[in-house]
């Protein structure tokens, strides 16, 4: 089988032996009584929640797989906190995704945090992007790796970081640099800035920040 894509008037022909369909998943949660209980569930059975993870039974909450709430171990493992620092001291933590990350374990591997280009638009954000190829990566160089990018949104009128988004081998370990840029609110140039040791995919992150306004195939080995 195969499958056309076409961009900018070409077409590239992606062949396979097998395709992978996912449909999406349904919480299992019939048969709980939730309905006896008060707690209301969407159509596809996951609980409903707050962002303090309160159900519509003021005294029952939920996290996790059970939930709407995007389905990660590290989501669950947070949201189960909050539920718990809630319902048993009612110190009020919410739940937030603005810095979640997300990793899809193909080859290479898909990391992303914060908006793409598309959503920061819409939120109406002045966006400025950068797309810098592997091939300008020295680790990727040598490792003969040069399958992929990262990709930086960034609000042009005070340069704050949006988005992170890396095709890359490794992109699961860099992509946490940008989850801690975007918690702190981080410029693109503050990136630049800062240390990023030579030789690891993690100074990508550094040279996406600097192709902003430079070309960094240009740059000597380390350039600031």
């Amino acid at each position: 089988m195969w499958l056309d894509i076409e961009t900018n008037g070409t077409t590239t022909r992606l062949e396979a032996d097998r395709l992978l369909m996912a449909t999406g998943r349904r919480a299992r949660t019939s048969g709980l009584g939730l309905d006896a209980a008060g707690v209301e569930t969407d159509t596809l059975g996951h609980v409903v929640v707050g962002d303090d993870l309160q159900t519509s039974n003021p005294a029952i909450f939920a996290a996790g797989d059970v939930t709407s709430h995007p389905q990660f171990v590290y989501v669950a493992a947070r949201g189960g906190n909050i539920a718990a620092e809630n319902a048993l001291r009612g110190t009020g933590p919410k739940i937030d995704f603005k810095t979640l990350p997300r990793v899809t374990f193909t080859s290479p591997t898909i990391a992303s945090v914060g908006l793409t280009e598309e959503q920061a638009r819409e939120a109406g954000h002045p966006v400025i992007t950068s797309v810098l190829p592997l091939e300008a990566v020295p680790r990727a160089l040598v490792d003969l790796e040069v399958h992929g990018l990262i990709k930086l949104v960034a609000d042009e009128s005070n340069g704050l970081l949006l988005g992170a988004h890396i095709l890359a081998d490794g992109a699961g370990d860099v992509i946490q640099a940008a989850v801690m840029a975007l918690k702190y609110r981080a410029t693109i140039d503050e990136i630049a800035d800062t240390y990023h040791p030579y030789l690891t995919m993690a100074e990508g992150f550094k040279l996406a920040a600097q192709s902003f306004g430079k070309d960094v195939k240009t740059l000597s080995c380390c350039a600031a």
